[in-house]
């Protein structure tokens, strides 16, 4: 997937490694993603790891992390 320089204003999204960077990512895009960017998230990376990123993270946004406990809470 090619990133929005919005969503990665910091650095140059070419660079980014999905693997390498996938926290980073997946905080960007809870924080400030769109649909498209939200359902890649959920196709790439296993819904655990969203979940620790949205419990462990310290640069979410509060808000954002209370809709995320929500979304991702295990059925």
């Amino acid at each position: 997937m090619e990133f929005r320089q919005e969503l990665f204003w910091d650095v140059d999204p070419k660079t980014i490694d999905p693997k390498k960077h996938a926290r980073y990512i997946i905080e960007r895009i809870l924080d400030f993603g769109n649909d498209k960017e939200v359902r890649w998230m959920r196709r790439t990376y296993k819904m655990e790891l969203i979940r620790d990123v949205v419990e462990r993270s310290r640069a979410l946004h509060p808000q954002t992390k209370s809709l995320w406990r929500l979304l991702t809470q295990a059925k």
